[in-house]
């Protein structure tokens, strides 16, 4: 079925791993604006370098950057018939763009689903996660920042979202597939119904 997800949260909060169960489950891709920084960072394109300094830093890459790149992979075909973001947008500014882009698609969101996660909850997550994958942005300064970033600002996306009446909100704490069956109800409950 077609639908045209975002997911939200603190970082930690369990995006990556249920944007991947999601994405299987409704059949349309999950983007992530991380992965696909990371993979411009690997293959150190010239937007990769430019987003190393402010990763590394615990900063969100600048929204115009951010816009053109995921603009970019929302015109790739397999898009075409709904997707699962996750990590855009962050910024007002950003859903303005998504917007804009999807309205020149004839499109717009389905829903958002926001995952909650105590801070402390997080830290823990993300620095088991650092030692895990050995990622130089989970340390625990960094993490805190970039908890104060999501805080100021894409904490008052959430309000935008709820006002359009898009947002479900769902405890991201706990095993991973009660966490998706928590995001299946609430999606289910907007008419969002899965394949698998």
């Amino acid at each position: 079925m077609s639908a045209r997800l975002l997911l939200i949260g603190p970082p930690g909060a369990g995006k990556g791993t249920q944007a991947q169960r999601l994405s299987e489950a409704l059949g349309v891709p999950a983007i992530s604006t991380g992965d696909i920084f990371r993979m411009h960072l690997r293959n150190e394109t010239e937007l990769g370098l430019k987003a190393r300094a402010f990763m590394d830093a615990g900063d969100n890459v600048p929204d115009t950057l951010t816009n053109d790149l995921v603009s970019d992979r929302l015109s790739q075909p397999d898009a075409a018939a709904g997707f699962l973001l996750d990590g855009y947008p962050r910024t007002i500014d950003q859903v303005r763009a998504l917007d804009e882009f999807l309205a020149t698609h004839g499109a717009s969101m389905d829903a958002v689903v926001e995952l909650v996660a105590e801070p402390d909850v997080v830290v823990e997550r993300l620095k088991k996660r650092a030692l895990d994958q050995g990622r130089a942005d989970d340390d625990e300064a960094v993490v805190r920042h970039r908890l104060d970033i999501y805080a100021q600002q894409t904490a008052p996306l959430i309000g935008v979202y709820a006002e359009r009446g898009l947002l479900a909100k769902v405890d991201g704490i706990g095993e991973i597939a009660e966490v998706t069956e928590r995001i299946e109800s609430a999606l289910a409950a907007r008419g969002i119904l899965f394949t698998a």
